[in-house]
């Protein structure tokens, strides 16, 4: 494409993508991070920190859709949500499809990356940021956990950055541990976990600290196209080992009960379930943690 502008990512230093970018919608330097949003030939618009793809409107489906629907339909009766960054509103909106959630709080550091979304990536927060179930707090996650209640939420969802710069502070141990605290007796947390074929010590580290405060650790797969290295962990941990054990039959109940059922683009029950069942190469993150 000759006279292309390209957009690299820089994630990894030896290996990356690159995108066509027809043109650039919005550069700020926030108080934390470059924040960069622009169209792409490709992806739609895309959404990038530091230089790292974060999200864009072809496929943001996929990774909200799977942070979103596992925990909640695992859990089965999580009312009160707590989702950890995530300032482009697509995990919000999907945590607020379910009908049986009475309280949903976002949790930015970054101001900028909520305003820029909203004004520039209109469609993945959607009705999110008006819907009376929400609340936004632009603010220091690990501080807010630290001073919420005990047993506040049932369910705690990290969208976060990898662990360097503003993210990093959420994959230590004094976070998982306050988020056990935070948690019902059934709650359960989730996080990006990174892409194991190329970032598998995060992946080793995160679920060995989350193995000290919460009976059951694991992940689960997901193929987000433009997270580049093959399938994508989240990791997994719940107060309940039993939370973790539902069937596909269950899990379509739930998502039916729920409002969800026939709304998704990636999540099947089936997909929900069998993406607990990992390849070796990832699973081995898990048992060497």
């Amino acid at each position: 494409m000759s006279g292309t502008a390209w957009v690299n990512e820089a994630l990894y230093s030896a290996w990356g993508q690159r995108f066509a970018c027809k043109a650039e919608i919005a550069r700020v330097r926030s108080r934390y991070q470059d924040i960069l949003v622009f169209d792409s030939a490709s992806h739609g618009r895309v959404l990038m920190l530091d230089g790292v793809v974060q999200i864009t409107e072809a496929d943001e489906f996929v990774y909200q859709e799977m942070m979103a629907h596992v925990p909640l339909l695992n859990h089965g009766d999580a009312a009160r949500v707590l989702v950890i960054g995530g300032g482009d509103g697509g995990i919000l909106r999907r945590v607020l499809q379910h009908r049986g959630v009475r309280r949903a709080v976002l949790v930015e550091i970054d101001e900028q990356v909520i305003a820029l979304s909203k004004a520039h990536l209109p469609g993945i927060g959607g009705d999110a940021w008006t819907d009376p179930r929400a609340e936004v707090v632009v603010g220091d996650a690990i501080h807010y956990v630290f001073e919420a209640p005990a047993a506040s939420f049932d369910a705690v969802i990290v969208d976060s950055t990898d662990p360097a710069g503003v993210g990093e502070v959420l994959f230590t141990e004094d976070f998982y541990r306050e988020c056990a605290r935070v948690l019902s007796d059934g709650g359960v947390v989730v996080n990006q976990g990174g892409v194991p074929f190329m970032q598998g010590e995060e992946l080793r580290l995160s679920s060995a600290r989350r193995a000290a405060f919460f009976p059951d650790t694991h992940a689960y797969a997901v193929a987000v196209p433009t997270y580049v290295g093959g399938l994508m962990a989240i990791g997994w941990a719940a107060k309940d080992p039993k939370c973790r054990a539902v069937t596909a039959a269950e899990v379509e109940r739930r998502a039916a009960e729920a409002g969800v059922l026939g709304t998704t683009r990636y999540w099947t029950p089936e997909i929900h379930v069998g993406a607990f069942n990992l390849p070796p190469y990832i699973a081995e993150c898990l048992r060497r943690a």
